[in-house]
């Protein structure tokens, strides 16, 4: 993915918003591309614990201007976000080439995205807990999904932490049975990165 064509889930961005009372025009935040990104799928089952690993991850969140706190209405925002399921590294060689070709079909569903709006926050650590509903699509199939992340300021940064389940027959992804590839019914996603002003 390029430096700025960001189409992902935005859950967390909106997060940001909520640090800062802005005001004025609409405020839009990306992904910082430059700073460290980690997106991981943890499958555990009682015979075998796997991640697939990747940073290409890219965004955008735009905001309705008028200031997003603990106390304030969600209001107007667009959120949204993607991962190039393409990259996804599991460490192995041809367990990667079997999970993007066979069961996250990549060639036709290259991204995982989420697109939504902020429904709420509240004040976590030194920042926030935030919760935005959206509809999550993963190999061709959409699902509505509500995710919270955490979100702390970093000078002019955020930094963005999220956790959540993904059920795959949820989203038509068969379970493979293959002896080096036990797959869990439901996965863990893990995603942290950096959220900067637009045009930074």
């Amino acid at each position: 993915m390029g430096r700025r064509s960001p189409r992902w889930g935005g859950w967390v961005l909106a997060s940001i918003a909520l640090l800062a009372p802005w005001m004025g025009a609409a405020q839009e935040y990306h992904v910082d591309l430059d700073a460290p990104r980690r997106v991981v799928f943890i499958s555990s089952t009682t015979l075998d614990e796997f991640e697939g690993v990747t940073e290409a991850i890219d965004g955008f969140v735009l905001l309705d201007g008028q200031g997003l706190r603990e106390t304030t209405a969600p209001g107007e925002t667009e959120l949204y976000f993607e991962v190039d399921l393409a990259s996804l590294d599991t460490g192995i060689g041809l367990r990667n080439r079997h999970m993007r070709e066979n069961y996250l079909e990549v060639e036709d569903h290259p991204f995982a995205t989420f697109s939504g709006s902020l429904q709420g926050m509240t004040a976590h650590g030194a920042g926030f807990r935030v919760t935005a509903r959206g509809a999550f699509s993963v190999h061709g199939v959409s699902r509505s999904t509500t995710i919270s992340c955490d979100v702390t300021p970093r000078e002019d940064r955020y930094a963005v932490a999220c956790t959540f389940p993904v059920r795959l027959e949820d989203h038509d992804i068969e379970i493979p049975r293959i002896m080096f590839m036990k797959l869990a019914p439901e996965v863990r996603l893990e995603l942290e990165f950096f959220l900067e002003p637009a045009g930074t």
